[in-house]
């Protein structure tokens, strides 16, 4: 699985899940160099009354060790807040897939300008899944992009 298009197809079953269950549509997945699976999850703050479990940090932490992450790929269906892109530089992912920054445009930049090579795809899916997301629940939005 090397295609980008279904990489990011893991990242955004993992975001439904998470809007099926009540909580914030958004959907990440860490995949080897060779496209292997390594960990996927979904934003998971309501659901545990965690706000530290992000979907990127759902699918890290569903990876388990590894011995290096440089030749890694994050996939996730929004652009990574500043938690989740400072885990991105804290492990030495070396690659970042956004499946869209049109609704919330988090710390990508920061990531390239980093080294860090960064793909965002303007999935319609991801967009849409976000917008109608936010225009249902905006207080809960709100409090989890910290406004």
């Amino acid at each position: 699985m090397t295609d980008i298009a279904e990489l990011l197809e893991v990242a955004v079953e993992e975001a439904r899940l998470g809007l099926a269950e009540g909580g914030i549509p958004i959907g990440a997945a860490l995949f080897g160099a060779d496209g292997e699976l390594l960990g996927s999850g979904h934003n998971r703050r309501v659901q545990d009354g965690d706000p530290s479990t992000h979907a990127e940090t759902a699918a890290f932490r569903a990876a388990g060790r590894l011995r290096g992450y440089r030749r890694t790929t994050m996939v996730t269906t929004l652009s990574p807040c500043w938690y989740c892109s400072g885990l991105v530089r804290q492990f030495g992912i070396g690659r970042v897939v956004v499946g869209e920054a049109r609704t919330f445009h988090g710390g990508h930049d920061w990531l390239a300008e980093h080294g860090v090579e960064v793909v965002v795809l303007d999935d319609p899916r991801c967009v849409e899944l976000m917008r109608a997301f936010i225009a249902d629940r905006p207080q809960l939005w709100f409090e989890d992009i910290g406004e």
